[in-house]
């Protein structure tokens, strides 16, 4: 009787302690927030996009099939990351970015209303005191991803940077949801660790002077741009790993982006 009573014990205390992060990251819900690169991957207009040159894709001569390509592009464009020394000198560049920087809890602050009217729409300080009137403050830490709905327009370059034309040309006809420097002064006051959004840019398509990036980057604080699939995620209880390639000295990279739900 006692043997079954202090297996039943132990049974109830396993079920009932929270489970070890081994078993979140085996059971959980993953969301990818990253874009595939490939021929429609949407860059920076002034950018090189993404080129795969096929190198083998075929049966050898020994009987084994081999398959290897070459590939070229900016460091900026799909989804990826800017680090804080693309628009702020001396901060960290992609390889110097501490790792607990690049994942945590994330807060998705959705403003996708707000931006279907305007596709010039920035993201004020009220919106991020809205944000935490409704759920609580943001805490230090916290990876906090814009959500504008972009993402339904992506890849769709006409869609979703108001332009097809390439090069110095296309940059006047620029139009999408970004930040407010407001609010990018709130998230600097809250010690965010990473700041993502769903459109091409942390400053908005018509920015002439990314005040956006001077401020974030400059306080070292990287950005995730393009991000994929923000619909998925809930406004709390989310954690995002985004790992870059590590590029010695980059001012940003390709990143691989992903959530687990809670």
């Amino acid at each position: 009787m006692l043997r079954y009573l202090t297996a039943t014990l132990v049974a109830l205390l396993l079920a009932c302690r929270p489970p070890s992060i081994a078993e979140r990251l085996a059971a959980g819900t993953w969301v990818d927030l990253t874009y595939p690169f490939d021929s429609t991957t949407i860059y920076w207009p002034t950018a090189q996009p993404f080129r795969l040159q096929i190198v083998s894709a075929q049966r050898t001569a020994a009987g084994y099939y081999y398959a290897a390509n070459n590939f070229a592009a900016a460091e900026h464009g799909g989804t990826h990351l800017d680090a804080p020394v693309h628009f702020a000198e001396g901060r960290h560049s992609t390889d110097q970015i501490p790792l607990a920087q690049l994942m945590g809890p994330a807060v998705v602050i959705d403003v996708a209303r707000q931006a279907g009217a305007n596709a010039d729409y920035r993201v004020t300080s009220g919106d991020v005191t809205t944000w935490e009137a409704a759920h609580g403050p943001i805490p230090a830490g916290a990876i906090v991803l814009i959500r504008t709905g972009w993402g339904r327009r992506w890849p769709d370059r006409a869609r979703y940077l108001g332009t097809i034309k390439t090069g110095p040309a296309a940059v006047p006809e620029l139009h999408f949801p970004a930040l407010h420097p407001d609010a990018a002064r709130v998230l600097v006051e809250r010690r965010v660790d990473a700041v993502g959004i769903d459109t091409p840019s942390i400053d908005y398509g018509q920015s002439s002077t990314f005040d956006v990036h001077q401020i974030l980057l400059g306080a070292n604080i990287p950005g995730f741009e393009n991000v994929a699939h923000l619909e998925r995620l809930p406004a709390t209880g989310s954690f995002v790993i985004a790992l870059p390639m590590l590029i010695r000295g980059g001012s940003g990279g390709p990143l691989r982006m992903v959530a687990l739900l809670p």
